[in-house]
């Protein structure tokens, strides 16, 4: 599979609202650079959604950006350059394979991440990483909702988990996501899905973790609540900080609990529990 990188020139503040807008189309990885903004596409797929981004980038007075064509056996290269290793509060390290161990660290995570997105760097999964290793999943059957490399399964599975599902509508996540939790010896406790929401139809989980979009969030989360145990956990993340009144108002009207909301570099993780 060949992807584009769409290039942007942009304030760091620019590139955090650009970030959750290209979340909402076919867009599966970001990366940022000083001034700059890197969002990755199936080639395939921007055709469906160019000119809607262009009006959107529009919208916003984006002026300079280019689509560049990457080629799939050179995207190694590419992010082996760019991936420095992800330290979570002394707890959790997320890193290549080519990193030198964290043995000081109770979670010492090896992610291959190749087209999934998952590597800690994004502030939201840095936030649902550190959410995620703060509980004792002991016995407990878990969900990661939108699982890129299956690094927030994994993390759950080190904490004690009895049973992880790892959830993901691109094929390439469901693949990386088999491919990291062997590497991290958890494979026995977590099984990929490749998927949507329908997948999770029937199932019962004890703690839910989705780190989405605002807008799926909001259109699945009533399939989240009915397959959520009654006091169990339903985290959630890939949202802006302007965002959190709107997934709690959604929240709460679904009969679930505001707990808690956590921040970095504007974007949200919020925790609601099933009453």
């Amino acid at each position: 599979m060949n992807y584009i990188e769409l290039n942007i020139r942009c304030t760091d503040e620019m590139a955090e609202i650009l970030t959750a807008e290209l979340a909402e189309f076919p867009f599966d990885s970001f990366a940022t650079e000083p001034d700059t903004l890197k969002a990755y596409i199936p080639h395939e797929r921007l055709a469906d959604c160019h000119d809607r981004v262009e009006a959107m980038l529009a919208d916003y007075g984006v002026g300079e950006h280019r689509y560049i064509a990457i080629e799939t056996q050179n995207w190694n290269a590419l992010w082996e350059s760019n991936f420095p290793p992800v330290e979570v509060d002394g707890v959790v390290a997320i890193r290549a394979p080519f990193h030198a161990p964290y043995p000081d660290y109770r979670h010492d995570i090896v992610i291959t991440p190749k087209m999934s997105f998952g590597t800690g760097h994004h502030a939201t999964t840095f936030l649902m990483s550190r959410a995620t290793a703060a509980r004792d999943f002991g016995g407990k059957r878990v969900l990661d909702m939108g699982s890129g490399t299956g690094v927030l399964a994994i993390i759950a599975a080190r904490c004690g988990a009895e049973a992880v599902d790892a959830v993901d509508i691109d094929d390439w996540a469901y693949e990386n996501s088999i491919e990291n939790c062997r590497e991290n010896g958890v494979a026995e406790r977590v099984t990929s899905i490749l998927g949507d929401v329908r997948a999770i139809h029937g199932k019962h989980y004890d703690t839910i973790l989705a780190n989405i979009n605002r807008n799926i969030l909001l259109s699945d989360m009533p399939a989240y609540v009915e397959s959520l145990n009654e006091g169990g956990e339903l985290i959630m993340s890939g949202i802006l900080e302007c965002d959190i009144d709107t997934i709690r108002a959604r929240a709460e009207q679904l009969g679930l609990q505001f707990v808690a909301s956590d921040l970095k570099d504007g974007w949200a993780a919020v925790v609601t529990k099933k009453a």
